[in-house]
């Protein structure tokens, strides 16, 4: 593109403080696996997670320690394990690989914080089918392997609007976890404390979209590749004051930046959407490359995924079920694509790139001419891109980079 390319990633100054409450959170789930108390509870990513804190259980989230296995490239080495004993390579490589992960009794959290010996073993497995099929199965195959019991939601898919009788299921079925969930904890439920964990988890999730709706600013203060590591705390630490601290800390220096006009991209002359999963494994090396092309990631459904305005601590049974019901992936066509295009608007975007994942197809929604309907709709072009959240076989990085060079030219030419 004849210009001096620049590809340093910058930094953000508030990643120490993350790693510091990310450390806390392992750590205190280590510890209350070795001594027994207080007890462990696995969840799905978006699973009711306040409902469990409520309980006095501390929470693991299997689906970020396959996020954890991806970014380090280990995955690479436990899928194959997982395969081995009949998972299709085919099905989520979040699954494969934290089952693979398990079998050769290997994590890089063993390295990343000394004295640790492996994820922290359940007393109850608790999955919501909102996010895919596979959590329950994923779920299922620890229930056996460690004889422990598993409590689960089954969640609706392919919703247009949200009913009445939607959310009255999800609600029956929420208060049906509790009998099972006081007996294991040896806590009784209190609807107090259930307020106040879920006006925790509403301040959390207020901040986490206010630091992602800092890039309606120009330049972007934050990008793509960024935001999916910073998401870390929203995800398994919402509903705690560690992850509000963290994100008022986050949201000021953001807000500092987008002031400056420092964005992080130098020189930013376009600005994308990303539609579907990261690709674990190849966050730096696309950052830095989206960088020497001057183009910012700056928006994705991925990252809203934890935004969750519809909690309510006064009502915090129906406003849960409405939260974790209305989540971009278990929504209809029509709904996404006006999801998207409000997006497109409101952080005015050039063009939309998706990425489809080999091993996800309820988060890849380039396969049934969503791309070329919102081409046309919105008159920005779009690009596919093939991969995978953390099979990096499914990855051709030459090919990626070489289609998004053409595509971000494509970009210059509809700017002449």
């Amino acid at each position: 593109m004849g210009e001096e390319r620049k590809s340093q990633i910058k930094k953000i100054q508030a990643t120490s403080h993350m790693r510091k409450i990310m450390s806390d959170y392992f750590y205190s789930m280590d510890k209350a696996s070795k001594e027994g108390a207080p007890k462990v509870a696995w969840c799905t990513s978006v699973g009711p997670a306040e409902l469990l804190l409520s309980l006095g259980f501390v929470v693991h989230f299997p689906e970020n320690h396959g996020a954890v296995l991806g970014s380090t490239r280990t995955a690479m080495d436990f899928i194959p394990v997982a395969n081995a004993i009949g998972y299709s390579p085919d099905i989520c490589s979040y699954l494969t690989s934290d089952v693979g992960s398990f079998i050769k009794n290997d994590t890089p959290l063993t390295k990343a914080y000394p004295g640790i010996d492996g994820v922290p073993k359940p007393d109850v497995l608790v999955f919501n089918t909102n996010q895919c099929r596979d959590v329950q199965d994923w779920f299922m195959w620890y229930a056996r392997e460690l004889n422990v019991p598993v409590l689960g939601i089954t969640s609706y898919r392919n919703l247009g609007d949200i009913r009445k009788e939607h959310l009255e299921g999800i609600v029956h079925q929420l208060k049906g976890l509790i009998p099972p969930l006081e007996k294991i904890s040896g806590n009784s439920f209190d609807i107090d404390r259930f307020r106040h964990v879920m006006d925790l988890s509403k301040q959390c999730t207020t901040l986490w979209k206010k630091v992602l709706e800092t890039n309606k600013a120009l330049p972007a203060p934050l990008s793509f590749f960024d935001a999916t590591i910073h998401m870390g705390p929203a995800v398994v630490l919402r509903g705690t004051e560690a992850a509000i601290d963290y994100y008022r800390v986050l949201l000021a220096e953001l807000e500092e930046r987008a002031a400056a006009k420092d964005g992080a991209v130098e020189g930013e002359k376009f600005r994308l959407y990303w539609e579907g999963m990261p690709i674990w494994g190849k966050l730096r090396s696309l950052a830095e490359f989206f960088i020497e092309l001057k183009t910012a990631v700056i928006a994705s459904t991925y990252c809203n995924s934890w935004i969750f305005d519809d909690f309510d601590p006064d009502d915090p049974f129906l406003s849960m079920a409405r939260a974790y019901t209305q989540i971009f992936i278990v929504r209809d066509e029509n709904y996404k694509e006006s999801y998207i295009q409000d997006l497109v608007d409101q952080y005015g975007l050039h063009g939309l790139l998706f990425h489809d994942a080999k091993t996800c197809p309820n988060n890849s929604n380039n396969r049934y001419g969503m791309p070329e309907r919102l081409e046309n709709k919105l008159g920005i072009p779009t690009l596919t891109i093939n991969g995978d959240l953390n099979d990096l076989r499914c990855f051709s990085e030459e090919q990626a980079k070489t289609n998004i060079e053409a595509f971000v030219e494509q970009l210059e030419a509809n700017r002449v």
